[in-house]
């Protein structure tokens, strides 16, 4: 396979997936929230005790652009801020019940991806396939 073909796939998924997303929102219950919302919840959802900087750090954005995303999910009730109890200035964020919900449908879609790719492969074809994507990871963690 050609190194041109490779980066049509990449280019694809990543598309592929974005848009997949982007149309489950908006055809299921929870329409009212954005791409960007979701990946907010699942940061949150996947940090103990996350703070408003721990999105922020993950998703690469300001600080100013994550309270206004938090501000929007807490009215649209996705999540809970709960100040620190040793230190009043820390915020934690938390996934409400319906936050909860999502978040699991969301990494349910996910789970699916992962079993669709390896079903099938062989622990030798498991193993590259990891290689190749811990090496994409690291690549990508470097240009942040």
């Amino acid at each position: 396979m050609s190194n041109e073909l490779v980066n049509e796939y990449l280019t694809s998924i990543f598309n592929n997936v974005l848009i997949i997303e982007e149309n489950s929102l908006k055809t299921s219950r929870f329409r009212d929230l954005s791409i960007k919302e979701m990946h907010t919840l699942d940061v949150i959802g996947t940090i103990p005790d996350c703070k408003p900087s721990d999105v922020a750090r993950t998703l690469m954005v300001t600080l100013g652009t994550v309270t206004a995303s938090l501000n929007r999910l807490e009215e649209k009730g996705y999540i809970d801020r709960i100040r620190s109890t040793k230190d009043r200035r820390v915020v934690h964020l938390y996934l409400t019940k319906k936050g909860r919900l999502i978040y699991r449908l969301h990494r349910k879609f996910h789970q699916r991806m992962i079993e669709e790719i390896t079903d099938g492969m062989t622990k030798e074809e498991y193993a590259i396939m990891q290689k190749g994507l811990l090496k994409l990871h690291a690549f990508l963690e470097e240009l942040k």
